[in-house]
């Protein structure tokens, strides 16, 4: 059986148990307390050399972290992956663009806030950078989704998780949404395609 090292507050993690949740693939979860450097001892650092969630252990017993690259393995061969060669290039521009310029702003901030994280005078001044790139990915988005159902080939894919599981609790982290029609309508329709389960919070 396959084994996810996670933390429920994370949206990297959340994005694997979602795919898993939607593929049906039976997996155990071990919970990692991040706040309690839990990612850095020797034994978890053994798996994932870079110390973080999620990573996911094979059933032969390797490990593959990085989020959006079990998303890629566990979409192999299933509607969630297109078979084209430019339709599975898009997906990976998105999970690019996920990774680069929206997760480490809207997540970082989020993570800040419901981590309660001690904001000190670097993290003040670095918040105001991110919560403007946090707006920039989200108006990069805003304008593909507006004659868009969904990020790539108007099919729902790992493109599309992969945004989610920011997105949807980016106002967590203080970002407001009001702004932005499509990308609340996009949400919408990440959630109606089901099933689904909720992010707790940190």
């Amino acid at each position: 059986m396959l084994r996810l090292y996670d933390n429920l507050s994370s949206g990297n993690g959340y994005k694997c148990r979602l795919l898993l949740h939607k593929l049906g693939i039976p997996y155990e979860r071990i919970e990692l307390d991040i706040d309690r450097a839990e990612t850095r001892t020797p034994e978890f650092l053994a798996r994932n050399p870079n110390g973080r969630i999620p990573t996911l252990q094979m059933e032969d017993g390797s490990h593959l972290p990085e989020s959006n690259a079990i998303l890629w393995y566990l979409a192999e061969g299933t509607p969630y992956l297109p078979d084209d060669r430019e339709g599975r290039a898009r997906v990976l521009q998105w999970m690019f663009f996920e990774q680069y310029s929206h997760e480490p702003n809207i997540a970082t901030v989020r993570f800040w806030i419901t981590h309660h994280v001690e904001m000190t005078e670097e993290r003040k001044l670095g918040l105001v950078t991110k919560r403007r790139l946090g707006y920039d990915a989200l108006g990069v988005m805003e304008g593909h989704l507006a004659e868009r159902r969904f990020f790539v080939g108007d099919r729902f894919s790992i493109a599309d998780i992969a945004l989610y599981a920011y997105t949807h609790v980016a106002e967590q982290g203080g970002f407001d949404l009001s702004g932005y029609p499509a990308v609340r309508a996009w949400m919408e329709r990440v959630t109606a395609e089901g099933p689904h389960i909720p992010i707790t919070q940190g």
